[in-house]
Order: structure tokens, then C-alpha cells, then sequence
């Protein structure tokens, strides 16, 4: 295994996640902020790596392969933790929409690359948008707290709800582009 600085960034993000675990559930006032914090340093190793690695032409098998697994995880695991501690029906919903998504797609894309045709559904710009939405709406929710006067709880809903509705519509993009191939195929 050969690891450079972007993998080793994709790695550390997995290491963070049962950090974030943890200092979700401290019993302390600074706690969820600071879960929050440590989250929104997990995220941006997910824009680094990637940019680092095609900067630098260190993409690997390995990077190919750990980079959407440990987004999963991270992802998964946070709105895991909001669920517990707010099991409201948006964020549930929103949840199980992500979640849904997130294995739906996993599988096409595999279905695809056996078939072949990965690159039909590649990653798209409009997959970036929901990306960077479901990040911020995850690191809100985490912060809980306002924030120089800002309600961060009520605009991490906000942006929940966006992230879901932008997951819902890449899904279709996806699903549309992976029966038009194979129909034609």
C-alpha cells in the first residue's frame, strides 16, 4: 500500500470519526461545538484530497477506492448521531433520503463499472452543490448553539432540506443516465 499525502488525508478523516463520537456525546457545553469544528476539519481533508492528488498526479487504486468509503462513513455516522440526539421527522427524513441515496448510488456504480459504463454515472456538478450543502448542513446541526447571533441550528434544517432535495434530484440524474445506457445497449 502505497500511501501519499492524499490518502493519508482520506485515512485521518476516517480516523476522525469515532473522535467525533466521542466528543459528541461529552457532557459538556462546549462539546457540540467543538464536535462541530472537528467535523467541518474532517470535510475540508475531503476537498484536499481529491484536489491534492490531481495537483500532484498521485491518484491511486487505493485513493479511488478509500475516498468514497470514507465520505460514507463520515456522512453516515454524523446524521447517525443528529437522529439520537433529534429524532424529529425532518431529520430523520432527511436522513433516510442521504442514506438511501448514498446506497443506491454505491451500487449503480458498481453495476456500471461492471457493465463498463462507470463514467456515465460519474460524479456531477450538481453532486458537488449537494455535497457542499450536506456538509454545512451537517456541521450546523452539530454546532446546535447560535453562533455570532446566528440561529446555525435552524439554517443547518434549512440546508438539510436543500441537501435532500438536491440527493433526491442527482439520484434521478443518475438512475436516468444508467437506463438510457443500458436500454441502448
Amino acid at each position: 500500500m502505497h500511501l501519499n499525502i492524499p490518502n493519508i488525508l482520506t485515512l485521518l478523516r476516517i480516523a476522525m470519526i469515532p473522535v467525533i463520537v466521542l466528543v459528541f456525546y461529552l457532557p459538556y457545553d462546549w462539546a457540540r461545538p467543538a464536535c462541530a469544528w472537528i467535523y467541518g476539519a474532517a470535510a475540508i481533508t475531503d476537498w484536499f484530497d481529491g484536489y491534492l492528488a490531481r495537483r500532484w498526479n498521485q491518484q491511486s487504486a487505493l485513493g479511488a477506492f478509500l475516498d468514497p468509503v470514507a465520505d460514507k462513513l463520515f456522512v453516515v455516522v454524523a446524521l447517525v448521531l443528529l437522529v439520537s440526539a433529534h429524532p424529529d421527522i425532518l431529520i430523520v427524513l432527511a436522513t433516510c433520503i442521504i442514506i438511501g441515496r448514498e446506497i443506491t448510488i454505491s451500487a449503480l456504480r458498481e453495476w456500471m463499472a461492471e457493465l463498463g459504463k462507470r463514467s456515465k454515472v460519474a460524479v456531477s456538478m450538481m453532486g458537488k452543490f449537494k455535497t457542499t450543502a450536506q456538509m454545512f448542513a451537517i456541521a450546523f446541526l452539530l454546532h446546535r448553539d447560535n453562533w455570532l447571533g446566528m440561529p446555525i441550528y435552524q439554517i443547518g434544517e434549512v440546508l438539510l432540506v436543500v441537501a435532500a432535495i438536491l440527493t433526491l434530484v442527482t439520484m434521478f440524474i443518475y438512475l436516468r443516465a444508467a437506463y438510457e445506457e443500458v436500454r441502448n445497449t
